[in-house]
């Protein structure tokens, strides 16, 4: 029986370690109710209770705020500024034909 409580004391405090940690480093837009230094306070001070109420009512779970990472090909400002690319590089080409056109007459 002194194992189990042993185990479940282990466990106790990891959890409210582990939820300290979260709490100090969530962003502080994401920090709900009470500002992070006081919902550090609550997760020591109140047991297992303070950490369970920062994971349900104190941390903000939405993305709002964040920036979504999208690939390449799904990126419509990345698609649009292939297409500048290609007309830029579509300019020089002509240019440098005139260029080269240019240096031939002035040659004759």
């Amino acid at each position: 029986m002194v194992r189990l409580y042993l185990i479940v004391g282990i466990a106790a405090v990891a959890f409210m370690i582990y939820a300290a940690i979260d709490c100090l480093l969530t962003d502080n837009r994401r920090a709900r109710g009470i500002p992070k230094p006081l919902w550090v306070l609550v997760i020591l001070f109140i047991p297992i209770i303070g950490a369970v109420l920062w994971f349900v009512i104190g941390k903000d779970r939405r993305a709002g705020g964040l920036v979504k990472q999208l690939a390449p090909d799904d990126d419509p400002a990345f698609l649009r500024g292939l297409g500048k690319d290609k007309e830029q590089e579509e300019r020089i080409r002509r240019l440098e034909q005139e260029l080269a056109e240019l240096d031939d007459d002035s040659k004759d």
